[in-house]
């Protein structure tokens, strides 16, 4: 079977091996789609936190199962399957109090070990979603949601909340899609006019700010009557959006940050002393996430279609990568077929 291969910083190579044998508590599964995710940008980039080389991307997968031991789930062959790309250990602190996205020894496919950019791969029985109600291209997008549905959850959103969102890319407008249907209100900031096109057009967020505009905290107070955002998500993982975020929320606001920068954030701290602001980290997303996600895409409450913008086959990939990375190529979501 072949498989595709980030094997140093810019350079992907398509290469074969045997079709891997199922251990004790894995299926096998024929991968159908594979999303392209930020961190797989940034990997070929070199610039992922928590990364080695060489690795096999790949964690927003669609599969088939084709091989499988009787199991919990009730899972069998032919099932059309989700992944929830998480390792967790089980037993540590975070994973006892059923926190398995921050497990102290977690294991990421396509980050830490191996992912989906393969034709099989063998996958702990566990991490497998039944989705046979879903479209394959459905199935793909199902963890980038669910890590948007995961910073919403830990916010603790209300429908009374003024939301600004930082970053349009897919997991920001998966943040404003979910918090809309909370009955919030959503702002978004990008530099991309685009997507800030987009985000207003589509997902139907209330307003859309240029975030390269000079009065952008004037706009913002504008459209708050001063009182500014009570949760600010970054969904950019920019240095300067992480830094400057802090300047949009109310006093007794939130910050959630679901972007990863590779680095140091500095913040004033009687700045943000004053206001009592709660800093929120949101790393991955846990089962219930992902349920949520699967019941929002079987009510078709989610524009699939215009999110998934670029598709291409698979071994074509390697090709297309570059363009991804420029914003002129209008890519919000990529996704490989099988």
């Amino acid at each position: 079977m072949e498989f595709i291969v980030c094997e140093e910083p810019g350079v992907f190579a398509i290469k074969a091996k045997e079709v891997p044998l199922k251990k004790e508590g894995e299926a096998l599964v024929r991968i159908k789609n594979v999303g392209i995710c930020g961190t797989d940008l940034h990997a070929y980039q070199g610039n992922q936190a928590f990364f080695t080389y060489p690795r096999i991307l790949g964690h927003e997968l669609a599969g088939e199962i084709i091989d499988i031991d009787a199991n919990k789930q009730g899972l069998k062959k032919g099932d059309k399957v989700g992944v929830m790309p998480y390792v967790s250990c089980g037993t540590c602190v975070a994973c006892r109090q059923g926190k398995t996205n921050c497990c102290t020894s977690l294991q990421v496919l396509g980050v830490h070990t191996d992912g989906g950019m393969q034709e099989v791969i063998s996958i702990p029985t566990a991490l497998l979603l039944p989705a046979n109600h879903l479209e394959w291209v459905e199935i793909a997008i199902m963890e980038p949601l669910a890590i948007s549905a995961h910073a919403i959850r830990r916010s603790q959103l209300t429908a009374s909340d003024t939301v600004i969102v930082m970053g349009c890319g897919p997991i920001g407008i998966g943040i404003m899609a979910f918090a809309l249907a909370e009955g919030a209100k959503v702002i978004a900031m990008d530099v991309n006019a685009d997507r800030l096109a987009y985000v207003q057009g589509v997902i139907g967020v209330h307003h859309a700010i240029n975030a390269l505009d000079k009065d952008v905290l004037e706009q913002i107070q504008t459209l708050t009557e001063g009182d500014l955002a009570n949760v600010v998500f970054d969904a950019t993982g920019s240095k300067q959006a992480l830094e400057n975020g802090v300047n949009f929320m109310a006093h007794g606001g939130r910050f959630v940050l679901v972007g990863l920068f590779k680095g140091d954030l500095s913040f004033y701290h009687p700045f943000i002393h004053a206001r009592e602001t709660t800093l929120i980290c949101s790393r991955n997303a846990t089962l219930q996430d992902f349920n949520y996600v699967m019941e929002k895409l079987e009510q078709k409450a989610f524009p699939v279609n215009s999110f998934v913008t670029h598709t291409v086959p698979f071994l074509s990939m390697p090709a297309h990568f570059d363009s991804w990375l420029k914003p002129e190529t209008g890519v919000i979501k990529a996704m490989l077929e099988l």
